[in-house]
């Protein structure tokens, strides 16, 4: 059996056991939709969070853009990782004794409006759209290539897929989903990587492994004209390491459909060792990333750079990826040869090698075998799903329950409720394919994007929220909009040809920060807003600066601030 029949099999049997879980999950009622009844263990969050969280950016595109950027690669993996840290100290604990749905929930009701409400639904609309994109768009680069169908095409059959167990089963369907999963793509990210590690060195640990290969691999770069890929700041300016990793950190301590992981475990204690669990279960992917991002450069340096152009183009791998596109080979100096700068890009010379299909060419790079090659691509797809499905949820919970539920018919039936939240995400699931065949940049960059808008308009008015009892709705509406805008212009104006179709960007960068960093200004704009307008504006009510309290210090409130906050809170204390 070839990589396509071996594809078509594994793929068909995890999507068979998607949607058996999903039947066997289904929800009748809004709990169940929206917080999988709040009845998941710790562990099982922590696996289901990881899924959520380990994306097509950080399966697909995370290990291209490190084999591409080397050293300077590595602010994802500080700021992915890192940004948990901040998760766990600062928001998921004090999120889970609020005890509600969604982000917007705690944004209307902390900050005593709907219409912060209705900024925190917009804001979390943008982000889960923009980093849906990047789901969709790893999805049809799988489906491109393995099972040899036109992108779009691809793109449909993901949505058809997550649509109905997003759709059948709400949270407690994508959780139970999302734990499978995790167990598909982990496996499927480690064996090729153990093999290679043992095929180059020797040695099964492939973290291990590096000491061996990255000698090398520097040596071999600078040779052929490139610079040593463990120099630092070589593609990005100290300046953007540092926006960038912090729009990182704090996007992912933003994203909503992070945080709503953490309204699904029993208690606070629940969600404290879910954030745990979380960080190990990432960690056995985060580590390896590097490892599979030096053994791909290291083969195609040594077996394509130099080489004779038309001798290049008949290489097997490289041939079944260049029927997707996403292999152009660029002889820009017209020499007939295949240089390593038009291999990965340089100033001035475009890439001939998309920085997507670096994990999921490796296993034919490195000649593994096709039921290998047909794991990676499963576990690909479990990648791009799962992080796409808890992203409609997210769409699905800010319409349904935020909009309709809390504004537009609060008098609504719980089964209306669900009705809505249902409809919602099968409109979703059409949208977030639109940008999967229409997407403004890789799938890591489009993410980063997503990252950036979280952090400049979710992290500062959650921690303020929690932490400074004085923030007040104005200053919380004001300060959300102009990070929000701020970053969303921003990103626009330096991205223009890929979102607006220009033919040149109408900005370059923004006083040297490129689009992934600028939202840690945006983020900085926030909480300056914020404080200075709640400084100006009356303080909140007495109830719910009760409430703030509450949730920072359950043991030590009075009986009358315990009432207070059970009023406000809908008694979860």
């Amino acid at each position: 059996m070839g990589i396509q029949g071996w594809t078509f099999l594994i793929v068909t049997l995890t999507f068979a056991l998607y949607i058996g879980i999903a039947i066997w999950s289904r929800v009748r009622d809004t709990a169940g939709f929206y917080v999988a009844g709040r009845g998941v263990s710790a562990v099982g969050n922590g696996m289901a969070t990881a899924a959520d969280w380990m994306s097509a950016a950080s399966f697909i595109s995370m290990a291209g853009l490190i084999a591409f950027m080397g050293y300077d690669g590595a602010i994802y993996l500080m700021g992915w990782t890192g940004g948990y840290v901040l998760l766990a100290l600062l928001l998921a604990p004090f999120l889970r004794k609020f005890g509600k749905y969604t982000v917007p929930d705690f944004v209307g009701d902390r900050f005593y409006s709907n219409a912060a409400r209705v900024v925190a639904v917009v804001a979390a609309i943008f982000v889960s759209f923009t980093y849906v994109a990047g789901q969709m768009r790893g999805v049809g680069v799988v489906f491109s290539r393995f099972l040899e169908v036109p992108v779009e095409l691809g793109v449909v059959i993901g949505m058809v897929i997550v649509a109905f167990y997003a759709v059948l089963g709400g949270m407690k369907g994508v959780t139970y989903t999302q734990i499978a999963q995790y167990c598909v793509l982990i496996f499927a990210y480690l064996v090729p990587a153990i093999a290679i590690a043992i095929l180059l060195t020797g040695n099964p640990v492939p973290q291990i492994a590096i000491e061996d290969i990255l000698p090398r691999l520097d040596a071999i770069s600078v040779e052929l004209g490139l610079s040593g890929y463990s120099s630092p700041f070589t593609d990005l300016s100290r300046l953007n390491v540092l926006l960038i990793a912090v729009a990182l950190m704090v996007g992912t301590a933003g994203l909503p459909h992070v945080i709503v992981r953490f309204y699904t475990v029993r208690s606070v204690r629940a969600a404290r060792w879910s954030t745990g669990w979380a960080l190990l279960f990432i960690a056995l992917l985060y580590t390896t990333a590097p490892t599979v991002a030096i053994f791909a450069k290291y083969f195609m340096l040594n077996t394509l750079a130099g080489q004779e152009v038309e001798q290049v183009a008949q290489v097997p791998w490289v041939q079944n990826w260049m029927q997707t596109g996403l292999i152009d080979l660029q002889d820009s100096n017209g020499d007939g040869l295949m240089q390593a700068q038009e291999l990965f890009g340089a100033a001035g010379i475009p890439a001939s090698i998309d920085p997507d299909i670096i994990v999921l060419a490796l296993p034919e790079i490195a000649s593994l075998s096709a039921i290998i090659i047909a794991l990676v691509a499963a576990g690909g797809l479990a990648a791009a799903l799962s992080t796409a499905s808890g992203l409609l949820i997210v769409i699905s919970s800010s319409i349904a329950h935020d909009i309709y539920g809390h504004i537009l018919r609060p008098d609504a039936s719980d089964r209306k409720r669900l009705q809505v939240g249902r409809i919602v995400i099968f409109f979703g699931v059409v949208v977030a394919g639109y940008f999967g065949m229409n997407p403004p940049g890789f799938v890591a960059e489009v993410v980063a994007f997503a990252f950036g808008l979280a952090a400049a308009s979710f992290f500062p008015v959650l921690v303020l929220g929690i932490f400074w009892k004085r923030a007040t709705k104005e200053g919380a509406i004001c300060g959300m909009i102009s990070g929000l805008s701020f970053t969303a212009i921003l990103i626009g104006l330096i991205r223009s040809p890929q979102i607006f179709g220009t033919s040149e960007p109408i900005l370059t960068d923004f006083f040297g920060v490129s689009a992934q960093g600028v939202g840690t200004i945006g983020m900085l704009i926030n909480f300056a807003v914020t404080i200075t307008v709640s400084l100006i504006t009356p303080p909140p009510p007495d109830d719910v600066q009760e409430m703030v309290e509450g949730i920072r210090y359950p043991r030590l409130r009075s009986q009358e601030g315990a009432r207070a906050t059970a009023a406000v809170v809908g008694g979860e204390v």
